[in-house]
């Protein structure tokens, strides 16, 4: 068989895969989907994808190169046991990180610390101001990921919305971007991208076509870059109607979003190939 000149790319979380809580399985218990776990933490079953889903992965690799496109650290994507062969290319740290058969190429990770030196202001600061401004009551943790962004994990329902808002701004005047997902409140540099990173292995891969999916803020620019993309019923995105041409949004919510965003992979990529 040919090399693919299909390149998908998609974000993990609430994407492909999906923690119980953000399951939504709303239809009667008789009818839910089989699951397959994904991934383990602490010895606990943390992840999911339908069975369906799992098959349509594993089956994808003849038509395209696969890309996990994550804002996990490299730590937190090794936890994820996705089914069908392993991926040669996975994007971490949402695109600080390029590996390369499971290792971090260094090349693109000193081009862009380089970058993120020169565009925007210093983690340090970043993190000071959170730390000076988030409340303890509702913060659980402070984390820094990989030296190049930081994030808060939350009690949501105590988050005060207007602290948000307010962050957003302080942020986008220092050329950070902020993102709520879940229980986690990211602040990440703005040339911090899944798409410089997707385009990068677009080049090494001879790709013609790039197809993409995601859900949150984080994930706009990576559908922007790509020649169709799709969002799920679910999200930061969702809930914004965020929309733009070649850009599907998707009716369905939670993990059989993931089920259909993988079938209009497998169908795209399919009639890519014909093409």
């Amino acid at each position: 068989m040919s090399t693919p000149k299909v390149l998908v790319a998609s974000d993990l979380d609430r994407t492909l895969i999906y923690s119980s809580a953000a399951l939504a399985l709303t239809m009667p218990d008789a009818r839910a989907p089989r699951l397959l776990c994904v991934e383990v933490h602490e010895s606990k079953p943390l992840s999911y994808m339908t069975e369906a889903a799992a098959g349509l992965l594993t089956g994808l690799g003849d038509t395209a190169h696969f890309v996990p496109t994550t804002t996990r650290t490299r730590k937190q994507y090794q936890r994820i046991n996705l089914p069908g062969p392993a991926p040669k290319y996975a994007i971490c740290a949402n695109g600080g990180h390029l590996l390369v058969d499971g290792a971090s190429d260094p090349d693109w990770h000193a081009q862009v610390t380089a970058r993120l030196a020169s565009e925007c202001a210093p983690l340090a600061e970043v993190r000071e101001h959170l730390e000076a401004t988030a409340d303890p009551a509702w913060v659980r943790k402070h984390r820094v990921a990989e030296d190049l962004f930081v994030y808060l994990v939350v009690e949501r329902e105590l988050l005060p919305e207007e602290w948000v808002k307010d962050l957003a701004v302080w942020a986008e005047s220092r050329g950070w971007t902020v993102s709520l997902q879940g229980r986690k409140i990211y602040a990440v540099p703005k040339p911090l991208t899944k798409s410089a990173a997707v385009r990068e292995i677009a080049r090494r891969t001879g790709a013609e076509l790039t197809l993409a999916a995601g859900d949150s803020l984080l994930d706009a620019d990576l559908l922007l870059a790509a020649d169709r993309g799709w969002r799920p019923g679910h999200g930061e995105l969702a809930d914004a109607d965020w929309t733009a041409a070649a850009i599907t949004a998707l009716p369905e919510r939670g993990v059989l979003a993931g089920e259909r965003i993988l079938r209009e992979f497998v169908r795209a990529s399919d009639g890519g190939v014909r093409g």
